[in-house]
């Protein structure tokens, strides 16, 4: 007759009716009924001592007692040991005061109410978010008139094309910023698959807003290369967007990892150097003129070395290696390092010989750095290669 577990106590009874706040929101939000809600007793004891003490400590913080809360619904009961009793059968949630006191949440509530009134009064299209997300609602309390203001200037004014600071919203300069999270879900809800560019990695350019763009560094390794394209430099840092209006289609590109082989490099002809600077070779798969020029990479001897050249190799699938083998390790072994732990055991855009090289550099930890082989040992390599190239 009874459930096999203990009798319930008044905490247990708050932890059952907090989980089901969010449910609770969601009915209120949908117009459902949702009360009376009721929790069985559980397994009463057969020790009388132990009954009464039960019961008593059920009664002492229910309504009767405290004037809100839970509600125990009792019946007569013969029993075989103590005659005719009154005993607990089930817990019993009335109203939604009752519940939202027995959680200490009646004032988070009554604020979801006023964001919930004010987000219905000037964006009603987010009425299925609301339903869907109501705890993200009470997350952002303080925050929905400024939040509110943003999502209807987008759209008014989708891909607006400007930086965050120069948006004439009322709000301060550092809101959207600090808010992206949150403005992301919300204008995917309001706005036009059109109004989205859905593969963008930030939300600047998910929206259609400008952003810092990251700074390319190369150097021209050919006066003859310079003087054709009207640069009167032969180093420069470019916006990506700038770089990529250069058109150097054609002509031959080296890049490499460290910055002082990068500003070592000797002159060749019809070529020009990039300085990777590690994982930022990344910044190079936006530039479509590089696919019609022969890409050399050099890099550390290291497992990271590797996952950049597979990386960029991703983009340019041309790209060569160079110094990046066995005979350059073995040569250079004394200088060899501790490295990074890598914990990747497959990368898809390295040629077998450099997959196993790279399997070797991770399971031994080893590194040897570009500026630890000698400046001799890496022109003449230089020079066989822009034989071929």
């Amino acid at each position: 007759m009874w459930e096999s577990q203990p009798v319930i106590t008044s905490t247990e009874i708050r932890q059952k009716i907090g989980r089901q706040y969010a449910p609770l929101l969601r009915a209120w939000l949908c117009g459902e009924p949702f009360f009376p809600l009721a929790y069985p007793v559980g397994k009463l004891p057969d020790d009388y001592m132990a009954l009464r003490d039960a019961v008593q400590r059920l009664n002492d913080h229910a309504r009767g007692r405290r004037g809100h809360g839970y509600v125990v619904e009792a019946r007569q009961q013969q029993t075989r040991k103590h005659g005719l009793q009154t005993l607990p059968v089930r817990i019993i949630v009335e109203t939604q005061q009752d519940f939202l006191s027995l959680i200490d949440k009646a004032d988070e509530f009554e604020r979801f109410c006023r964001d919930v009134a004010l987000i219905r009064a000037r964006l009603p299209q987010l009425e299925a978010w609301l339903v869907q997300y109501p705890q993200r609602v009470i997350e952002q309390h303080g925050a929905w008139p400024d939040l509110l203001a943003v999502c209807a200037y987008f759209l008014e004014h989708p891909r607006p094309d400007l930086y965050i600071r120069e948006l004439p919203i009322a709000v301060h300069t550092k809101f959207i910023e600090q808010h992206r999270g949150i403005l992301r879900d919300l204008l995917e809800q309001l706005l036009s698959a059109e109004a989205i560019e859905q593969d963008a990695g930030t939300f600047e350019l998910r929206f259609g807003l400008r952003e810092e763009e990251p700074l390319i560094h190369l150097r021209f390794l050919d006066n003859q290369l310079r003087k054709h394209y009207g640069l009167p430099l032969s180093e420069i840092s470019v916006p990506r967007s700038q770089f990529a209006a250069l058109a150097l289609e054609g002509q031959r590109c080296i890049v490499t990892e460290n910055k002082k082989t990068f500003l070592t490099l000797p002159p060749f002809p019809d070529t020009f150097a990039i300085f990777g600077g590690g994982f930022m070779v990344q910044n190079l798969a936006r530039v479509p003129w590089l696919v019609e020029c022969p890409i050399l990479y050099w890099g550390d001897l290291d497992a990271q070395g590797f996952q950049i050249l597979s990386a960029l190799r991703s983009a340019f699938p041309h790209v060569t290696s160079v110094m990046m083998n066995e005979t350059t390790l073995q040569a250079f072994a004394d200088f060899c390092v501790e490295g990074t732990l890598c914990t990747t055991h497959q990368l898809p855009y390295l040629t077998p010989a450099e997959h196993a090289l790279f399997l070797h550099l991770a399971g031994k930890n080893i590194r040897l750095e570009q500026e630890r082989i000698s400046h001799a040992y890496a022109l003449a390599c230089l020079r066989e290669r822009f034989q071929t190239v």
